[in-house]
């Protein structure tokens, strides 16, 4: 149903009444909003319904739960350095495996089968559980701070172990214990280390992702392999020193056996490297819809594509065809990458490791959801199709010209999930802030929870607006 002076659209209060197959659309020229009041920020629908928290600013914008995750773990590792730092008489070593713990969390974090425990086990709790309970369970998809704060806390033991290393080759001149080789390589891994924290400073990441991605990679496998060697070569000096076998050393030395277990975590998803075939399905010059058949997949679950197996990297969330043999994911333009893909329509792609969940799966746990989302984001949403115990949905869906962009079966898909979605077709309306729509359908629907897919600047500012108000409001960010 399209807006228009003599069709008016419908006013909030009378939306639930329409037919269950119609789809809204809103525009600028309707009768009943007044949209440049609206746009400008002038109208709060639900200004008293849903008041600003105390301190909302700092405990959603400041303190965030990626941050709280980060500061966890540093004050962890902070209560360990003053225990070895009191207690340990062997610093060295026990600073050693200090920074390999951190270095395995680290891996461990990000490999996808403990991704996929994470989001199994908290989807387990029931929908009868306490909200409380069940809002700050689903928050588990900020994992991404305890990958991001092992890997600070490594290389601040790392750092500390250089210093130490350098304080007994230097100044107490024991060469029996730390010789050259083992100098050198500390400061080349030392800097080495310094690389991979820089390329992942939030702003350089966001500008330069391509090259974040190839120097993180690239430069983490060199560490690995600079910090097994480090190992080495001081352990046969040490072995050596204290009359031991260079295997016995190794084996009682807990740093060996937190280093294999890195090394496993990363091979462990190149093993499962696949050159996978693929059915295009061009839909306009802005998107395209890519149809694999390799694995099956499920509610939530995203796949990692690329042309080249060793270059950038790129992840899409899945949702099943019709035909329940085959997923598809939806790609827009959104860069040099995904350009390409629209234009050169590929039929062999790149896909490493295990379908990993995502943000999204987190929502089954909620007895009622509004999904809002923006352009492409709304394939993260298709997925919900795979779930046949999905809560119901209400989705609010903001995008350039829907059927025109995506074509009509991906907009049949979205009423499949929402038989009245919410469309705000950006060609008639412009952009809209999205906030007082989804407060006051929150209200209709009686939704307790809302799910955000948008880009990272966007979702950020919904959830938050969401969240200071009392609502619980998820969306995967850029470190998620």
């Amino acid at each position: 149903m399209l807006c228009s002076p003599q069709l008016p659209c419908p006013t909030y209060s009378n939306r639930a009444s329409l037919a269950p197959s119609t789809t809204t659309y809103l525009s600028n020229d309707s009768s009943t909003w007044d949209w440049k009041r609206f746009s400008a920020g002038q109208v709060d629908v639900e200004a008293q319904q849903y008041p600003r928290m105390s301190f909302a600013s700092i405990r959603y914008a400041i303190l965030t739960i990626y941050r709280r995750l980060f500061t966890l773990v540093y004050c962890a590792n902070a209560v360990a350095f003053v225990i070895i730092m009191v207690e340990s008489r062997q610093k060295l070593l026990a600073f050693v495996n200090a920074a390999s713990v951190n270095l395995f969390i680290c891996g461990l974090a990000r490999h996808p089968m403990v991704v996929n425990c994470i989001f199994w086990t908290i989807c387990r709790i029931p929908r009868s559980a306490p909200l409380v309970l069940r809002r700050r369970a689903a928050k588990a998809y900020h994992y991404g701070g305890v990958h991001s704060g092992c890997g600070v806390a490594s290389f601040l033991w790392y750092t500390g172990l250089v210093a130490l290393i350098s304080r007994e080759y230097w100044v107490k001149h024991n060469s029996a214990l730390i010789s050259i080789p083992v100098i050198v390589l500390a400061y080349v891994l030392l800097v080495d280390l310094v690389a991979v924290i820089v390329v992942a400073y939030p702003a350089l990441r966001t500008k330069r992702h391509d090259y974040f991605e190839f120097a993180h990679r690239f430069c983490a496998w060199a560490a690995v392999a600079l910090f097994l060697t480090l190992l080495m070569v001081f352990s046969s000096q040490a072995s050596h020193a204290q009359g031991m076998s260079l295997g016995l050393y190794l084996v009682e030395l807990p740093a060996f056996w937190f280093v294999l277990g890195i090394i496993a975590s990363i091979v462990h998803p190149w093993l499962l490297l696949r050159r996978v075939q693929v059915w295009p399905e061009f839909l306009s010059s802005h998107a395209i819809r890519l149809h694999l058949s390799h694995a099956p997949t499920a509610f939530g679950k995203v796949i990692g594509l690329s042309k080249h197996p060793l270059r950038d990297w790129h992840s899409f969330a899945t949702f099943p065809d019709p035909d329940g043999k085959s997923f598809s994911c939806l790609v827009s333009k959104a860069g040099d990458w995904t350009t390409r893909c629209i234009d050169q329509k590929p039929t062999q792609l790149w896909k490493r490791g295990v379908l990993m969940y995502g943000c999204i799966h987190v929502m089954r746990v909620f007895r009622r959801v509004v999904v809002v989302t923006t352009g492409s984001g709304i394939g993260p949403c298709l997925s919900f199709l795979s779930e046949p115990d999905r809560p119901p949905l209400r989705v609010v869906w903001q995008t350039r010209n829907p059927h025109k962009t995506y074509g009509s079966d991906v907009v049949g898909l979205v009423q499949q999930l929402d038989p009245n979605p919410l469309l705000l077709d950006t060609t008639t309306t412009g952009r809209v802030d999205m906030v007082p729509i989804v407060q006051e359908l929150i209200r209709e629907f009686d939704a307790e929870a809302v799910c955000v897919i948008s880009n990272p600047r966007l979702t950020k500012r919904i959830v938050f607006e969401l969240e200071v108000r009392g609502v619980p409001a998820f969306g995967p960010i850029f470190d998620s």
